[in-house]
């Protein structure tokens, strides 16, 4: 049983396609990244996905069933738009929050306890929120969601504001709520930030599924549309290419789909360039997507 699921759902304000005709799932053990630029519509669908709004059209099931009280209670969601009571001291909130999902404040006490010992804030956990600083709360946030053992954890832009350090922590810890079988979804537009850490991939552009499905197939897919070029001289303009980044003797090319690798090398030998290694690569998630939007003119 898929512990999530959306079959064709849809989301229209006005004349505005905002999600349309969206269909994924995520098993038990997985991580899913939702990616794509901003307005991709990636927020619209996480809120359909918890009930917040309705889809227009299509279903979500939620451990094989309609949202109700019982799923509500097995997810953990981290909105992009945080909100801790800021009066409030840091354990006196995880615990409410905890015992809105049915827990028992004395053991939510002592879950919040090792969860800010995890991510390093036990210290400070008779601060009120409002000492925090923002990378602080955006990790007290990340406790709140995850306090109660659910099974499936829904979580947008989970590193903004967090430095490098605080970022691989809050990977590791996701990386170890897999390992427990546990299943999450992460939103976010940069998509570097998930590309080491997801099983599979749901890729959204103005509104609509333009890559879906395990990540290890989609790269190796997308394999022969990405080069890197080693070279001395002036890099030349190339025709019919996604992307070029060129300087200090290294250039990273994108294919569009319809030129190959051959006609990258014949423009380059051409130009006079002098080539010392020439390698087909293997693409990053921006790479596919760039190749994606560029073959289908967004």
């Amino acid at each position: 049983m898929y512990v999530v699921e959306t079959h064709g759902i849809s989301k229209i304000y006005g004349c505005n396609v905002i999600v349309d005709n969206l269909s994924l799932s995520l098993e038990q053990g997985q991580i899913m990244g939702l990616i794509g630029p901003n307005g991709a519509g990636k927020t619209t669908t996480l809120r359909m996905m918890m009930d917040i709004i309705k889809p227009d059209s299509g279903k979500v099931l939620i451990l094989g069933e309609q949202m109700n009280a019982d799923a509500q209670n097995h997810i953990g969601y981290l909105p992009e738009e945080r909100g801790l009571y800021r009066k409030q001291k840091i354990i006196d909130s995880l615990v409410y929050l905890a015992s809105l999902k049915g827990m028992n404040p004395v053991v939510a006490r002592t879950r919040a306890m090792e969860l800010l010992e995890k991510v390093g804030l036990s210290a400070h956990a008779e601060k009120k929120v409002e000492q925090l600083s923002h990378g602080m709360g955006q990790l007290v946030q990340l406790v709140s969601t995850i306090i109660h053992d659910p099974v499936l954890m829904i979580i947008d832009e989970p590193f903004n504001g967090l430095d490098p350090v605080n970022v691989q922590l809050v990977k590791d810890l996701m990386l170890e709520l897999r390992s427990q079988n546990k299943s999450l979804i992460l939103s976010t537009h940069r998509m570097n930030e998930v590309e080491e850490m997801c099983d599979r991939i749901c890729m959204l552009n103005k509104g609509q599924q333009v890559l879906y499905g395990n990540l290890l197939d989609i790269k190796n897919r997308y394999r022969s549309n990405t080069l890197e070029v080693d070279y001395e001289g002036e890099f030349p303009p190339l025709s019919n290419v996604s992307d070029t980044k060129a300087a200090n003797g290294k250039a990273h090319i994108i294919l569009n789909g319809s030129t190959t690798a051959q006609d990258v090398l014949v423009q380059l030998v051409k130009s006079g360039l002098v080539i010392h290694r020439f390698e087909i690569a293997t693409p990053t998630l921006n790479d596919i997507f760039i190749s994606i939007a560029g073959k289908k003119n967004v």
